[in-house]
């Protein structure tokens, strides 16, 4: 099979180390005003995450999404609500979170409790989406998934040109994941690096350092 090579270019933070809130001997007392700096502003493009959740047999089940949005007090994602990890959270509502930021620069690592989002901000999320991934929210299901690839292709092609803006689908629904637990990491070429380790507690944020 033949292999199709090409060059990415992505945008890697630049740290200055003595200064970071994790590298320094100076770690911000609020890790969501932390967050807050470090993720996409309104308007920037948005990251994507690793969802974690916990199935039916106790196992641990991974995926990709896109960060929708963090408000300061809870981080967004959104998805079918046919998919298994709606089903994963409808019995346990426990979550991670894991964001990577390129160049293996900073990671943050969110550990919380996830609640159904209010349809204002699911339908707000919705409207601020590509073209590419509302459409998606209407065809990434398994039967679509279980077809061949020139078969994929053409009822992709035929919704483009059927609906070339397609309104919010019923099954979509979003999660707020609030979080009690909150891991900074930040690379650190010249040191071993380490990570600031936020917990929530009844007098408010709890931090500890911890090796990377």
């Amino acid at each position: 099979m033949e292999t199709i090579t090409g060059r990415l270019i992505v945008d890697v933070p630049l740290i200055d180390r003595a200064t970071d809130p994790v590298q320094s001997d100076a770690p911000w007392a609020d890790p969501a005003a932390l967050a807050t700096q470090w993720l996409p502003a309104d308007g920037e493009e948005r990251m994507l995450m690793t969802v974690s959740t916990i199935d039916g047999d106790g196992f641990p089940r991974a995926r990709t999404v896109m960060l929708s949005e963090f408000d300061g007090e809870r981080f967004f994602f959104h998805t079918d609500a046919d998919s298994r990890k709606v089903a994963d959270l409808a019995a346990n509502p426990r979550v991670s979170l894991t964001i990577l930021w390129p160049g293996f620069t900073r990671q943050l690592v969110v550990q919380g409790t996830a609640d159904v989002a209010p349809a204002v901000e699911v339908s707000r999320a919705y409207a601020t989406r590509s073209p590419y991934l509302r459409q998606l929210a209407w065809l990434n299901m398994a039967e679509n998934a279980r077809l061949p690839r020139e078969e994929r292709e053409q009822r992709w092609a035929d919704f483009a040109a059927q609906h070339p803006d397609p309104s919010q689908p019923d099954g979509w629904v979003g999660y707020g994941v609030t979080p009690h637990r909150m891991l900074f990491w930040v690379s650190h070429p010249d040191a071993p690096s380490r990570r600031v380790e936020y917990t929530r507690t009844p007098r408010g944020w709890a931090h500890r350092y911890l090796p990377g």
